[in-house]
C-alpha cells in the first residue's frame, strides 16, 4: 500500500505538533513523491509558514516509527484543531535557499537537478519521517544518504544565502 504524508510544525520537545498542512487542501497528492516537487502548492504553502521564520519541520509519513516515548508518530498527533492552510504567494527568489540552522547547512534550490523540466523539492525528502516503507515514496539513489536527516531540525526558506554555513548537495532525481 501506499504511505501518506503531512507536513508538521513541531514545539521544542520536537515531539508536539503545533500545527501541520494537509496536502489534499492543496489539490495535491498524499503520497511523497506525488507532491514532491518543485513549485507544487503543498511545498509552497509549508516553506510559507518557514519563511524568514526557522521551525522544527517534519514530513511524518503513517508508516513511521513512533516517537520516542509515545504511542503514536508525527502523523497521527497531527489533529482537526491545529491544522492550517497558509498562503502560497512566495516566488522562487523568496524561497531559493532551504535552511538548516541545526546542522549550519543550505540547499541551493537552483542547484538540484533537472530531470526532463522535473526538479524534486528538497525539503520534503530532507525532513521526511518514514521513507522506503510504501508505494509512493521515494525509491531511487541516494548516494549521499540525505533523505530524512533534517526531519525535527531548526528549518527555514530564505532569499539569500547564509553566511557561514555549507551548501549540501542534494542530487537527488527520480528515474
Amino acid at each position: 500500500m501506499g504511505q501518506y504524508y503531512k507536513a508538521a510544525i513541531l514545539g521544542k520537545n520536537k515531539k508536539t505538533v503545533l500545527k501541520w498542512v494537509y496536502s489534499w487542501a492543496f489539490e495535491s497528492g498524499l503520497k511523497l513523491m506525488e507532491h514532491s516537487w518543485a513549485k507544487n502548492p503543498f511545498v509552497r504553502a509549508v516553506e510559507s509558514l518557514i519563511y524568514q521564520n526557522p521551525q522544527r519541520i517534519v514530513w511524518g509519513g503513517d508508516y513511521a516509527k513512533l516517537c520516542t516515548g509515545r504511542k503514536s508518530n508525527v502523523y497521527d498527533r497531527c489533529k482537526e484543531s491545529n491544522e492550517v492552510k497558509p498562503e502560497t504567494k512566495l516566488t522562487d527568489k523568496e524561497t531559493r535557499f532551504v535552511v538548516n540552522h541545526t546542522k549550519k547547512q543550505y540547499v541551493d534550490k537552483t542547484n538540484v537537478p533537472d530531470n526532463d523540466g522535473w526538479r524534486i523539492a528538497p525539503l520534503p525528502l530532507l525532513t521526511c519521517e518514514g521513507n522506503g516503507q510504501g508505494g509512493g515514496d521515494y525509491f531511487a539513489e541516494d548516494p549521499n544518504k540525505i533523505i530524512g536527516t533534517w526531519a525535527r531540525d531548526l528549518i527555514s526558506i530564505e532569499p539569500v544565502k547564509p553566511k557561514d554555513y555549507t551548501e549540501l548537495k542534494f542530487d537527488l532525481v527520480e528515474r
